[in-house]
């Protein structure tokens, strides 16, 4: 079938993730938006045109459809897959294509959709239930590993995907199922004493905001209370007590993130769900807590979360190593989807202050330029002479993964950006994230051209305005930002900065503009003493991008023996021919030729003097060398080599 495409207006409405219910206590409601040029235009057309139309053959590769096809009775064969979730790469592609067919019409990718949605809901059973491992390989047996088995996990992202083909094309095929499901679910699990057959939770969380989504697209407030029944449960043992599961303490009571990462963010983006919904005050003060405890002491520069390799969790404070960092492409995800839910919810600017951190480096570094290799962990440093483990725990991109969670996961995220970059409430308009583009909400359009993030130039238009009456554009100066001009057509402002926001009030007329200019020189970056991984070293930023250093731009040698000359200046080179177009950062620095110390790698430490292992800059072992440095996001696109993030002073 031959693939036609027609881009239709940008809505007049918001549709995406987070639709908040009729009586949501939330300051901010999410706007509609568009994006149309520039940095993220670039990236969401390779997902439009690489990523998501390759979901199919590879979920047919991989055994997924096959799965969903012995389900259905339609195919023979053997079970494909290691795990017990393999159905949700299903429905997070289902998801992605959703949120795309929702930014333009596109036949080819609609007969897909169309095609699996027949699939998955010819695999349900009558009751509602749904998970071909279970139908499969364990002869039908249900909810009896909750801690491993996944099963809830699986609904909600079919409920989740359901949702989006809902709002995305008006069509309930994929919704019936997902509501089925959970009837079923609502039917089976209640606390004790509620007449229902079983009091549990599942070991990894997601059905919770799935629910609350449900909620808020049918109205049906049972959703919501299950959903608020699954989040107060946890902690309370019925997991083992194990805080990998998030069931060592109740979530009301928690102090500080912990365990698996993805789970943890997963449950308290729900908790963000239920605060909203449930007017829970709580709840709130929970989140809110728990954020400010995970950005001060649990989480990377580049946004990313997870310490461990081993169980993909946080952890202890300000344990954040380099070669080490897990820093897993959900769990940056996962951080964007409740930071998102925290900012609608306070309408504090400090949570989209994150969200812009870990969409352009933690989040971004999991899939190539191209749009055809990933990555699953996203460590900060790689070694001279690494050698790549290789499946999901490699520091090389790959085609595909045995668990592969992440790839469609940035793609559904990719596929409704727009969705988290402005909000609206009774007083005007607020823009977070800023794009070439526009942004709308009740009666207001303000058009946006600029080249962030190489350029802090941002130039904004009313395009549309009420009639009568003063309103508020609310723009994010962002938390690294510590030059900013503002022109209001031909008027420099300087009013204040309040809370990440400025906050610009008048009564205005079409074609009015505003410039924000945010500067851009680059800057070393320390970390807090008690990150004893990278005491005594620094990281190179410029605007919300933070870079590193990689070995095809230094050649003669590796990156082990760098170190960084922080009294140079800081020089900044556009690279049009480099990764797609990149701006680099360039410093001074040298290459120490360490002395090898014989069969042992230790000497003694000489406060007066220089041991052999530590030669003074200009000896004969210390050599001048220019330091390039490339946005961490664009690391591993080239050949196979060594990267450092942060850098040592000495």
């Amino acid at each position: 079938m031959p693939r036609t495409r027609s881009v239709p207006p940008a809505p007049a409405a918001a549709v995406g993730p987070v639709r908040l219910g009729p009586g949501a206590r939330a300051a901010l409601r999410p706007a509609a938006a568009g994006i149309d040029a520039g940095f993220w235009h670039a990236r969401r057309e390779v997902n439009a045109r690489t990523s998501i139309p390759q979901g199919p053959g590879l979920l047919e590769s991989a055994g997924n459809l096959h799965n969903l096809r012995l389900a259905a009775g339609t195919a023979e064969g053997e079970f494909q897959g290691a795990y017990p979730f393999v159905d949700t790469d299903v429905y997070k592609w289902l998801e992605a294509a959703a949120w795309q067919l929702a930014q333009e019409a596109d036949e080819e990718l609609e007969a897909h959709v169309d095609r699996i949605t027949r699939l998955v809901a010819a695999a349900q059973q009558p009751d509602g239930y749904l998970n071909t491992w279970f139908q499969l390989v364990k002869g039908g047996e249900r909810y009896q590993d909750l801690r491993w088995g996944h099963e809830l996990y699986c609904a909600g992202h079919l409920i989740q995907a359901a949702v989006a083909h809902h709002r995305a094309t008006g069509r309930t095929e994929l919704l019936d199922v997902a509501v089925r499901f959970a009837d079923h679910i609502d039917s089976v699990f209640g606390p004790a004493g509620s007449g229902k057959p079983l009091d549990g939770i599942d070991g990894h969380p997601e059905i919770e905001t799935a629910l609350a989504e449900l909620y808020r697209e049918t109205g049906e407030r049972r959703y919501l209370d299950l959903a608020a029944y699954f989040v107060d449960r946890h902690g309370h043992g019925l997991l083992g007590g194990d805080a990998y599961c998030q069931d060592r303490v109740p979530l009301r009571e928690a102090t500080n993130v912990e365990g698996h990462a993805v789970r943890q963010l997963y449950l308290l983006a729900a908790a963000a769900d239920l605060a909203t919904e449930a007017g829970d005050d709580e709840l709130r003060t929970a989140a809110e807590r728990l954020w400010q405890a995970m950005t001060t002491t649990k989480t990377h520069v580049t946004g990313g979360l997870g310490a461990h390799h081993d169980k993909e969790d946080f952890g202890d404070p300000y344990e954040l190593p380099n070669e080490r960092a897990y820093c897993e492409t959900c769990a940056a995800i996962a951080s964007v989807q409740w930071s998102w839910r925290m900012a609608l919810l306070t309408g504090e600017a400090r949570y989209s202050d994150l969200i812009e951190r870990t969409l352009y480096n933690g989040f971004l570094a999991g899939v190539s330029l191209d749009g055809e290799r990933w990555l699953y962990v996203n460590p900060l440093q790689v070694r001279d002479g690494h050698t790549d483990p290789g499946g999901d725990q490699s520091a090389r991109r790959t085609r595909w993964f045995r668990c592969a969670c992440c790839p469609p996961n940035v793609m559904r995220l990719l596929a409704s950006l727009e969705h988290y970059l402005a909000s609206t409430d009774d007083g005007g308009l607020q823009i977070h994230q800023y794009v070439t583009g526009r942004y709308r909400g009740d009666g207001i359009t303000v058009g946006c051209a600029t080249e962030y993030p190489w350029n802090g130039t941002i130039a904004l238009t009313v395009e549309e305005t009420p009639d009568e009456g003063p309103w508020t554009l609310s723009l994010r100066i962002p938390q690294w930002c510590r030059d900013v001009r503002v022109r209001c057509g031909e008027e420099s402002y300087d009013g204040p900065v309040t809370d990440g926001w400025l906050r610009l009030e008048r009564t205005w007329a079409v074609g009015d503009r505003v410039v924000l200019e945010l500067g851009l020189e680059p800057r070393l970056t320390a970390a807090d003493p008690r990150v004893d991984a990278v005491r005594g070293c620094v990281a190179i930023e410029r605007g919300p991008l933070v870079y590193c250093l990689e070995q095809a731009d230094h050649p003669g040698g590796g990156l082990d023996d760098i170190v960084v000359d922080t009294t140079g200046p800081l020089g900044v080179k556009h690279r049009p021919d480099l990764l797609g177009g990149v701006t680099t950062v360039v410093a001074a620095g040298r290459r120490q030729r360490i002395r090898d110390a014989g069969w042992w790698p230790y000497t003694p430490y000489l406060p007066q003097g220089t041991s052999p292992a530590d030669p003074t800059p200009g000896s004969p072992d210390s050599e001048p060398v220019e330091l390039t440095a490339i946005p961490y996001y664009a690391w591993a696109n080239r050949e196979d080599g060594s990267m450092r993030v942060w850098l040592p002073t000495s």
